[in-house]
């Protein structure tokens, strides 16, 4: 089917995708689409399928608001938002383009919003891509994907991985329908933060999404993939909150609003299950993606030393404070006892003296310090940092980013935390629940800082280059994000050096 845009409904635009035609939305300058589908609803006899084509539809269908979002784990809200959007069309996509009509050849940037692959949602106000695309000359692509059980819970006689395949369904929408939106299928970067990260990452090991995208951009990648037997063993235990078995049977007549209070259940008392499960059960992670040896044949480190990734262009990086936001979250800013520093340490850092290291490194570190260097350490900074040198490893090209900039807001309690990039990479500042990272009212220094960021990625995405050179093993170049742009020698030498020789395979099930 041709794809072909017009104005001809004024202010306006109409575009014509495989599904049909759409009429959507003019915003300060930028044309918007909303609520695109891109596959059919994976509910009734769909349910836990890998996603499917979406069928047609006659006349011209309004894509001026969001889909509903897909069942959600119940942090921040996120499940009363989803049980308030009606309708079962969770895979959706979301257009911003500055320039919509065949011919304009525009950069694609597609987001995958993060969300520990328990929550997630494209229609949150911090995901709105008109500034980007606007200011930066892209299309900006937004979707949801299936989270949480529906996603990633490892249910027999369902495929795995099924929130990963929604992800691909998402790309192959997008190589076969920006043009319509003035994109280039041929120049699409895929970019994510913290489980978006993680699927970035995940993306690039995986043969099913090979040629979908030439470039990716990976923020605090989260570096927990599970083993199949660990999934299974989990997902047993969230069917066994409902007296079920974890089979597609049992569960597909499951209201899945109560399937994901059941995941929701397991991650408040995974410490139950720490001697089976291991760090997850202490991070309260349930969800991640499996290394099942077909979806995902190996995890992404791994594919990409061995050169799955040469040919993709690769923008990765992480804050510096990653966990500070979660240590908050927990209520134990500032109250860490010597105990839980030691725990920590014996549970997330690589090998037997990782304990040892990490004092012998930080000598004047207290327990809240070392809490945090090992847990940022092993969550997103490390799995970032490994993602860049098994890529220049293999002969492929990989530049390396730090945000080390204490945003203000709350005090300035948290310092360059967890999701600060987010709302300074959309330039969504005062909007969305990231946005009281940056305070009530940003300032100069908040904007330059995100234009700075929003420039080097939109360059990224158009050329390949956002700015710095390349990482190498012998310099270790990154661009430091602060109050002033640097480029500087990778600043957390020390944790790199403890973390050198682990190579973050899948998570093991521990026992039985």
């Amino acid at each position: 089917m041709s794809v072909v845009a017009s104005e001809a409904s004024g202010s306006q635009p109409e575009v014509r995708v495989t599904g049909g035609a759409l009429r959507g939305a003019r915003e300060e300058g930028v044309a918007v689409f909303r609520g695109i589908p891109f596959a059919e609803p994976p509910v009734g006899p769909l349910r836990f399928a890998a996603p499917r084509p979406v069928r047609g539809w006659d006349g011209v269908r309004p894509a001026v608001s969001y889909g509903p979002p897909p069942p959600q784990g119940g942090h921040f809200g996120m499940d009363a938002l989803a049980r308030d959007a009606a309708g079962e069309d969770w895979l959706t996509v979301n257009v911003w383009s500055p320039e919509p009509g065949p011919g304009a050849g525009l950069p694609v940037m597609v987001w995958i919003q993060g969300g520990a692959y328990s929550i997630g949602m494209s229609g949150l106000p911090e995901y709105d891509g008109g500034r980007l695309a606007r200011d930066g000359g892209v299309v900006v692509v937004t979707f949801n994907y299936r989270v949480g059980p529906e996603g990633f819970g490892q249910i027999e006689g369902a495929p795995a991985n099924r929130g990963l395949l929604d992800q691909v369904a998402a790309l192959e929408w997008v190589r076969d329908n920006i043009g319509a939106f003035g994109g280039d299928p041929g120049r699409v970067t895929v970019f994510g933060q913290s489980a978006g990260a993680g699927s970035v990452a995940a993306l690039l090991a995986m043969p099913r999404a090979a040629g979908l995208f030439g470039r990716a951009v990976a923020q605090s990648v989260q570096g927990t993939f599970f083993s199949p037997e660990l999934a299974a063993d989990i997902a047993a235990a969230c069917a066994a909150e409902l007296g079920l078995r974890p089979t597609s049977a049992d569960l597909a007549g499951v209201d899945p609003a109560r399937l994901s209070a059941a995941g929701d259940a397991v991650g408040a008392k995974m410490d139950r299950w720490t001697d089976r499960w291991g760090p997850v059960a202490h991070r309260a992670i349930p969800f991640s993606p499996v290394v099942d040896g077909e979806t995902l044949p190996v995890t992404p480190w791994q594919a990409l030393a061995e050169g799955a990734g040469r040919d993709i262009e690769l923008l990765v990086g992480h804050t510096r404070d990653e966990t500070r936001l979660l240590t908050a979250l927990d209520g134990l800013l500032g109250q860490v006892t010597p105990e839980q520093a030691q725990t920590a340490l014996r549970v997330f850092g690589p090998g037997q003296d990782a304990a040892l290291r990490y004092r012998e490194a930080h000598p004047a570190a207290g327990p809240d310090e070392l809490y945090e260097l090992v847990g940022s350490d092993w969550l997103f900074r490390m799995p970032s940092l490994h993602l860049a040198q098994a890529q220049t490893a293999a002969g492929g090209r990989a530049h390396v980013y730090e945000l080390i900039w204490s945003a203000p807001g709350m005090g300035g309690a948290l310092g360059a935390c967890h999701g600060l990039d987010v709302p300074l990479v959309f330039g969504n500042l005062e909007r969305g629940q990231p946005a009281v990272l940056i305070g009530e009212s940003p300032f100069p220094e908040a904007e330059e800082l995100s234009a700075r960021m929003r420039g080097a990625w939109t360059a990224f995405a158009a050329h390949g280059d956002p700015g710095w050179p390349a990482y190498d093993a012998g310099q270790r170049l990154v661009q430091l994000f602060g109050t002033r742009p640097t480029l500087a020698a990778y600043p957390e030498e020390a944790s790199r050096l403890i973390w050198q020789d682990h190579a973050f395979p899948a998570l093991p099930l521990l026992g039985s």
